[in-house]
């Protein structure tokens, strides 16, 4: 079914991880492959807090340097784009409970944690055949081991 619609032009549905979302908003070495993967996933699902974690990036790279303010600003319209066209999977205990097993399972981050159950929220616990886009390897291999077809953005 994923060629027929792949054949006919229609977006399919992954879900994003921030560090996935963030070179869709401002130049970084992965927003050409990022724009890419974006037309064909272009159903966006994503954490709760992933506007959040965008943000943080954006002030940090303006923070650092690697990006001036009006940058930043253009970065957040471009975000504020994708916000009201992606789905967010919101805080709940079952989010939680995942995400704290998912901690003495996995090499995570509490915060990489909550995405990565958001993931299996989403997709009721069957992440067989579901993509997971991100950049971050350590979440990404942790998406791969609970079954999820994982795009690494390099």
């Amino acid at each position: 079914m994923k060629t027929k619609r792949k054949q006919r032009g229609e977006a399919m549905t992954a879900f994003w991880d921030t560090i996935g979302i963030v070179p869709l908003c401002c130049r970084q070495t992965q927003t050409a492959q990022a724009r890419q993967t974006a037309r064909l996933y272009a159903r966006q699902v994503v954490w709760w807090a992933a506007s959040v974690e965008a943000i943080s990036s954006f002030n940090r790279l303006v923070r650092e340097g690697q990006m001036s303010a009006k940058e930043s600003r253009q970065s957040l319209e471009r975000l504020n784009y994708l916000r009201h066209r992606w789905n967010e999977i919101q805080p709940t205990e079952e989010v939680r409970n995942l995400a704290e097993r998912l901690l003495s399972v996995h090499k995570l981050r509490a915060a990489d944690a909550l995405q990565l159950a958001a993931a299996l929220v989403w997709c009721s616990h069957r992440p067989r055949g579901r993509c997971f886009i991100g950049a971050d390897s350590n979440l990404s291999e942790a998406a791969q081991a609970e079954g999820f077809t994982v795009i690494h953005l390099l």
